[in-house]
């Protein structure tokens, strides 16, 4: 595996953070500032580094390259691979009349399964339902096939997301990388480190991923009152206080995250599914907590690996870096000590990770965590 990492700091040239090398037929991310990567320049620019590249793009709310976190940048990393090989697909929500499973089952019929190991996602974050595009795509692969990625962001502008596929970004894309060879060794993991706190509330009336009522009473005015002056901040502030929600007693929690309110209709759109029945908390954390998750996040990912990872792709929330602030890079920091400085390191912060949980197969749609993707042939 061949992998080559450059940087592009706001209107400033491409610089390469290793002596450049041409590639054959190389993967190439470019995660990037919304704002920059909608210049319509910049994907030619990319191209003109990689010709022969399969170009990803994405927005984010936050760039990861090595152990650094930057903004106002993007982050390009190239592999190409020695003995294996991946193909990508797309296809946009607007095709899909909202409907985000009847999508994922498309997007997932493209690949052959035969020897496929592992498909990472790079969706918008938006407008998308993640929780229905994953089970969308899980209704069709093979259970042994892994599945992980990520929602893009926009900072915590919430305004829209961008993602493509050879080709300039634009709105509603949603891309699929299937790897493929029995070479590979691919792992992930997700961990969060956030605590529950307050009442349990139970979820009363929901439609997928809306939020009604809790107890019967409005959810939007319920979650005002406990965020006080901050909820004029809203849905930035929303980052700071997610729920805890538990679906079925006995399963483990999942954290969501509000990606934006509706005052005329009095609810809160979330970033994925929250069924009715369903008991919800709301949930803080600090810096030590999220710098201890990512620990946990990148110790989980490398049990049972066979070989050390030459590839580390890292998803986290936009809302850790919120709380971690100037201290944001601990985090990434925490990874590396665990993953190894061999291995090059490359990601965004975004709207939505998806990983499974410690030992299931099922890939989940989280928010709040820290979500790791390894990679070795």
């Amino acid at each position: 595996m061949k992998i080559v990492q450059a940087q592009k700091r706001g209107s400033n040239p491409f610089e390469f953070k290793s002596e450049p090398q041409e590639l054959q037929n190389p993967l190439v991310l470019a995660f990037g500032n919304r704002h920059l990567i909608e210049d319509s320049q910049l994907y030619g620019e990319i191209e003109s580094l990689f010709p022969e590249g399969h170009i990803v793009m994405g927005s984010t709310s936050g760039e990861i390259g090595g152990s650094e976190v930057s903004e106002n940048s993007i982050v390009v990393t190239a592999i190409e691979f020695d003995r294996s090989s991946f193909l990508v697909k797309s296809k946009n929500t607007n095709n899909f009349a909202k409907d985000d499973f009847k999508l994922g089952q498309a997007l997932m019929s493209e690949f052959p399964q035969d020897n496929l190991k592992h498909v990472f996602v790079v969706s918008e974050g938006s407008t998308v339902n993640g929780s229905a595009l994953i089970n969308g795509i899980e209704a069709v692969k093979q259970q042994s096939i892994g599945l992980s990625g990520g929602l893009c962001g926009d900072d915590a502008r919430f305004e829209k997301t961008l993602a493509s596929y050879n080709e300039p970004p634009k709105e509603g894309e949603v891309i699929a990388i299937g790897f493929y060879g029995d070479s590979l060794e691919i792992s992930s993991a997700n961990y969060g480190g956030w605590t529950p706190f307050g009442p349990e509330r139970v979820v009363t009336k929901s439609n997928d991923n809306v939020l009604f009522e809790l107890d019967g009473k409005p959810a939007l005015d319920l979650y005002k009152s406990y965020l006080g002056e901050k909820a004029k901040e809203l849905p930035q502030s929303a980052l700071l206080y997610p729920l805890n929600v538990a679906v079925k007693d006995g399963e483990k929690p999942i954290v969501r995250t509000i990606l934006n309110i509706d005052e005329a209709n009095n609810t809160m759109i979330l970033a994925g599914d929250v069924p009715e029945g369903s008991k919800v908390q709301l949930m803080m954390s600090t810096v030590d907590d999220i710098a201890n998750g990512a620990n946990k996040a990148a110790m989980l990912a490398m049990e049972n690996r066979s070989t050390s990872p030459e590839l580390t792709l890292l998803v986290s929330c936009v809302g850790r870096k919120l709380v971690m602030d100037q201290r944001t890079e601990e985090e990434v920091e925490e990874v590396v000590s665990i993953v190894g400085e061999n291995s090059a390191v490359s990601g965004f912060y975004s709207y939505g990770e998806m990983a499974p949980f410690e030992d299931r197969k099922e890939c989940k749609l989280h928010n709040q965590t820290m979500t790791l993707t390894l990679f070795s042939e």
